[in-house]
């Protein structure tokens, strides 16, 4: 196989300065990659910093170098066009199919996987034209990232703001490394809940009940979806990872927080994932100064009460027919035989079992299991790459979801 080729578009919006960045990591991995810029883009960074970065010609006509049809082979020569930022005007000219520029001709020529990454001011995201546009181009196969939320030009802050470069460019990997299948974006239309990490329960100011959970399993399957064209909901309990491209992250510290936060994303979801740690018990008393240690007495037992099952209720109280519901389990022994009782137990259509201690599973960038599903089957996971498992999942639910 030859070198894979990206086309990357840039429009004119404040956020194009970003996509230096995006074509750092593309060229520095190994892909070749042409960008095609609007004039406005050329506005915020110039022709000779694309040309450099990216060691081919930049153009923003059609008439340029009219003999070798540009704004035909651009397109169909792609394995990947990916166009950051895209304003609210690119958009609408591609949900529509104008074609009066380079960028919008090679929209139009391309065949392989088209990605998005949106970036203009809050107002301009929620008006009802742009969320029209943004839900065609899905239906059609684009993949269109949800933007970040965080501070915008000038004072404002929210929704709008463009995903950080690095995790753009992790959805582009993913869309690549799908080959052929990144065109069949078998999520799309689909809304799915994930939750990652570790949940702590509080005894006092300083310390905490918690678990060694990192997040990566959750995050992976949050990127992996984000590439398949999912709209994602990732529900992050302590986590100190970078959030993924096109997920709307809502962050919490407790079993009762994730909770409350789960069950409200889950009401229009496809798919609720519960990846996260969740801890089985908290202290029954919060002690609001530091616990001091005693000398001349023994320190009092901890008492601690149940945590709400929140797998287990997502089950048995799903929000409408049809909804799947996916739970983890880590078990340090017995692992097949745990996970088939808590399978039964908790009443979800898929439960992936997977051994964890020292060097396993927690903190690593690699994990192996077997996914059990309430009609029987048991399907393994060899060990691998977190996003492996996490494309496995998926694809054991969306067969189940069609």
């Amino acid at each position: 196989m030859g070198q894979p080729q990206v086309v990357l578009g840039v429009s004119g919006g404040i956020a194009a300065y970003k996509a230096c960045e995006l074509l750092r990591r593309l060229t520095e991995s190994g892909h070749g990659v042409r960008v095609v810029p609007t004039d406005s883009a050329l506005h915020f960074v110039g022709e000779a910093t694309w040309s450099a970065l990216s060691g081919n010609p930049v153009s923003t006509l059609v008439w340029d170098d009219v003999r070798e049809v540009p704004h035909v082979r651009i397109g169909q020569h792609a394995d990947l066009v990916v166009v950051a930022p895209a304003t609210a005007d690119l958009l609408a000219k591609a949900a529509h199919g104008l074609a009066d520029d380079l960028l919008t001709n090679t929209l139009l020529t391309a065949r392989c996987p088209v990605v998005f990454a949106p970036a203009m001011h809050t107002e301009m995201w929620e008006h009802p034209a742009t969320q029209e546009n943004v839900a065609t181009l899905r239906r059609r196969g684009a993949i269109v990232i949800e933007p970040a939320v965080g501070r915008l030009t000038g004072v404002d802050t929210g929704k709008g703001r463009l995903p950080d470069p690095a995790e753009i460019f992790e959805v582009c990997r993913r869309v690549l490394a799908r080959g052929p299948q990144g065109l069949a974006t078998d999520l799309a239309g689909r809304h799915v809940v994930i939750s990652a990490g570790g949940t702590r329960e509080p005894l006092d100011p300083v310390r905490y009940l918690g678990n060694r959970s990192s997040g990566k399993q959750g995050y992976a399957l949050a990127r992996t979806a984000v590439a398949r064209g999912a709209r994602v909901t990732l529900v992050a309990a302590n986590t100190d990872l970078a959030d993924p491209a096109g997920a709307d992250v809502l962050r919490v510290g407790t079993a009762v927080q994730l909770r409350e936060a789960v069950l409200k994303a889950a009401a229009d979801a496809d798919v609720v994932v519960m990846a996260a740690a969740v801890a089985d018990f908290r202290p029954a008393h919060y002690a609001a100064g530091k616990i001091k240690k005693k000398d001349d007495q023994e320190q009092p037992p901890l008492e601690l009460v149940r945590n709400p099952d929140v797998l287990a209720e997502l089950a048995t109280q799903r929000s409408h027919p049809g909804q799947l519901i996916v739970g983890f389990a880590a078990e340090t022994d017995d692992v097949l035989a745990n996970g088939r009782a808590k399978l039964l137990r908790k009443g979800c259509d898929l439960l992936v079992v997977n051994e964890v201690g020292d060097h396993k599973a927690f903190g690593s960038e690699e994990n192996e299991a077997v996914v059990l599903g309430a009609d029987g089957s048991e399907t393994p996971v060899p060990y691998g790459p977190k996003e492996a498992l996490a494309d496995q999942v998926w694809d054991l639910a969306i067969a189940r979801l069609t």
